[in-house]
C-alpha cells in the first residue's frame, strides 16, 4: 500500500505539469491562432462546444478540463483511501491537504468563468497542489531524507 500511496501522489503531481503544459500549448496557440487572423469574439465561444476552432493547442482547453475535473479528484479521492491503510507517516494528512487542494482548484477554476478573480486562486494553488503531492508521495519514499532528518 505504501507503493501504492507513493504513485498515486506521484501520478496527481504529473497531472498538475500536464494541465499546465496542456492550458499553456492552448492559450499560446489560440494567441497564434488571433494574430493570424482568426476571430475570438462571442459567436466563436458560443459555438465552441459544437464547432471548437482548428488551431494548434486546441486540444490543450480539452486535456486541462479531463485532467483536472475528472482525473485529478479521482486520484485525490483514490489517495485518500488508500493513505489509511499506507502505513505512512503523516499519509492521511498529507492526502486531505491534497484533497482540498484539488477541490479549491476544482472550484476555482469552475468558477473563473463568473469571477475572473479566481484565476489568480486557481494559478497559485496549482502549486500548492504540486507541491503537497510531492510531500505526499517523498513520504512514502523508502529511506525518505528530509532536511529535518539529515541535520546532525
Amino acid at each position: 500500500m505504501r507503493k501504492a500511496y507513493r504513485i498515486l501522489a506521484d501520478l496527481i503531481a504529473i497531472g498538475v505539469a500536464v494541465q499546465a503544459m496542456a492550458i499553456t500549448w492552448a492559450m499560446l496557440g489560440l494567441l497564434h491562432w488571433v494574430d493570424k487572423g482568426g476571430t475570438l469574439d462571442h459567436a466563436t465561444l458560443k459555438g465552441w462546444e459544437d464547432k471548437s476552432p482548428d488551431f494548434q493547442g486546441a486540444a490543450g482547453f480539452a486535456i486541462h478540463g479531463i485532467v483536472g475535473t475528472m482525473v485529478l479528484p479521482v486520484l485525490a479521492l483514490a489517495l485518500l483511501a488508500v493513505a489509511f491503510f499506507a502505513g505512512v507517516d503523516g499519509a492521511v494528512k498529507w492526502a486531505a491537504v491534497v484533497v482540498v487542494s484539488v477541490l479549491i482548484q476544482v472550484g476555482a477554476g469552475m468558477g473563473g468563468e463568473d469571477a475572473p478573480w479566481l484565476g489568480l486562486i486557481h494559478g497559485l494553488n496549482a502549486f500548492a497542489l504540486f507541491s503537497v503531492a510531492i510531500v505526499a508521495a517523498r513520504a512514502a519514499h523508502p529511506g525518505a531524507q528530509t532536511a529535518v532528518t539529515a541535520t546532525p
